[in-house]
């Protein structure tokens, strides 16, 4: 039985039939008539053609939609929303533009104007939490400051959105899990994607490639660094009173409560973030930072899930502030084709020891190193270098892939995700990829605050050895009624 979708603007969504053509059978799929033997609806008696679906009994379908074929056709635009419309949110202009933008949210109103000359029909919002729940909206593309990440995508998750999270997606265990989670109960009918766009660059698949494919032998270990320091004694003492443009409670939102200081906010576009995300209430530091994109190039890799232990060291705690250097180890077990490794993370001068005296790795600012049983691979976001272990490393052993055989390139990142929403739902970093990685992390801060190795359970999501540990698995929320996470 054939069938059609017809968009109106209102009510709900209507199934009607309409019987095949008689030669139906012969058209091949996504075949195409002339337009005299094709007729478009205009040339159609609107009420006979109704009149004559329902009798027949086949199958149409009518959806609120509005749009022929329903939502997840090509050439619809999505109707989406911006939360948080400065910084990253700048960098989104573009491909949205290619969209149906219909909300703006942001805790300033002096960013409205900018916003609202590049997308003039949207309206305007102070609170996300309202702003989720704007009618007719599809999809959001979040760019808040991480303290409301996890509650942000869960909102979103639970009112049937398509999600674009800026990294990282959570701050905690717990967070990365609850998402995680709400992503895979969800995932056949939404789209989801973590902001790691350097994941689009091409070196990332040929570094996937060589070590999938034995360039440097068994892989034996991961070791992943970035040189980023940005140290910091404490909050920012008070300092003044918020402008009255500037809602401070909300930017401030499900986070216990720190008095407003206008260096929170004094950064420029696309780097405010390095004016907090280093406080335990406002980020995770470089682990979230660079970490969630230089330890994507070594995740994309390595197909890995959660670890089974966990040890930390680094600068001596500080509780307003995340550690400058520290390095951190995860054991992961074997899977299909590789042995059990470890993979390392170093930050804020910390450095793995370099396979040769003539490689300077602190001249790679954020790079990835795989040891293998037969030669090492030094790489960056852009780059590659295979250094053969011996002489007895000559690569014989090595197949480079055919043409045919190489990834093909994602393309735009953004691009990406908007071609998901209206397509097969699949992204190259969705919540459940970058959720084990983004859990894997916060796992490094719960080892490096308790001081100790921990063994970790990842189907119940605790630490087993240590118990008093699992209360680093979570992050502190404000008091205040209204900011729940699972909203």
């Amino acid at each position: 039985m054939g069938g059609v979708f017809l968009g109106l603007d209102a009510g709900p969504a209507v199934r009607i039939v309409v019987p095949q053509p008689k030669d139906a059978q012969s058209l091949p799929i996504g075949g195409e008539r002339s337009p005299a033997a094709h007729p478009t609806m205009s040339s159609m008696n609107r009420r006979h053609f109704l009149k004559a679906a329902a009798v027949t009994g086949t199958g149409l379908t009518i959806l609120r939609s509005g749009t022929l074929f329903g939502q997840n056709t090509p050439n619809k635009k999505l109707n989406v929303a911006l939360i948080g419309v400065w910084g990253r949110g700048l960098a989104h202009y573009e491909g949205l533009a290619k969209e149906n933008v219909v909300a703006l949210c942001d805790v300033n109103e002096l960013r409205f104007p900018e916003a609202l000359a590049k997308f003039p029909g949207a309206k305007t919002y102070i609170d996300w939490r309202k702003c989720l729940d704007h009618k007719g909206l599809d999809a959001i593309v979040c760019c808040t400051p991480d303290h409301h990440h996890a509650h942000i995508a869960i909102w979103a998750m639970n009112r049937g959105l398509h999600v674009y999270m800026e990294k990282p997606i959570a701050l905690s265990v717990e967070e990365a899990r609850l998402v995680r989670a709400e992503y895979l109960k969800k995932k056949d009918k939404i789209a989801t994607q973590a902001g790691t766009q350097r994941h689009a660059n091409p070196n990332f698949a040929r570094v996937r490639e060589l070590i999938k494919d034995g360039a440097v032998g068994d892989l034996q270990g991961v070791f992943v660094w970035g040189n980023r320091k940005l140290p910091r004694p404490g909050y920012l003492a008070p300092e003044g009173t918020p402008p009255s443009t500037l809602h401070y409670d909300q930017w401030i939102g499900p986070s216990p409560y720190h008095p407003y200081n206008p260096g929170y906010f004094s950064g420029s576009a696309g780097a405010n973030c390095l004016q907090w995300n280093m406080f335990w209430d406002f980020g995770t530091g470089q682990v979230g930072d660079m970490g969630a994109h230089t330890m994507d190039l070594a995740w994309n890799a390595i197909d890995a899930g959660v670890p089974t232990s966990i040890e930390a060291k680094g600068d001596a705690f500080n509780p307003d502030v995340t550690p400058v250097e520290l390095t951190a180890h995860f054991n992961h077990p074997a899977n299909d084709w590789r042995p059990a490794i470890r993979v390392s993370w170093y930050q804020g001068g910390a450095l793995p020891t370099s396979p040769k005296p003539w490689i300077d790795l602190n001249k790679i600012g954020h790079g990835v190193m795989f040891k293998g049983a037969k030669g090492v691979l030094v790489a960056d976001f852009n780059t590659r270098t295979l250094i053969p272990a011996a002489d007895s490393s000559d690569l014989t052993y090595y197949k480079p892939r055919k043409p045919a055989e190489v990834t093909p390139p994602i393309g735009n990142f953004q691009d990406e995700f908007f071609r998901a929403c209206k397509g097969n739902l699949k992204t190259s970093c969705n919540f459940d990829y970058n959720g084990l990685m983004t859990e894997q992390m916060a796992l490094g801060l719960a080892a490096y605050r308790s001081g100790k190795k921990l063994d970790y359970d990842g189907k119940t999501g605790t630490v087993t050895n240590a118990p008093e540990a699992n209360a680093f698995l979570k992050r502190k929320y404000t008091d205040r009624a209204g900011w729940p996470i699972n909203g």
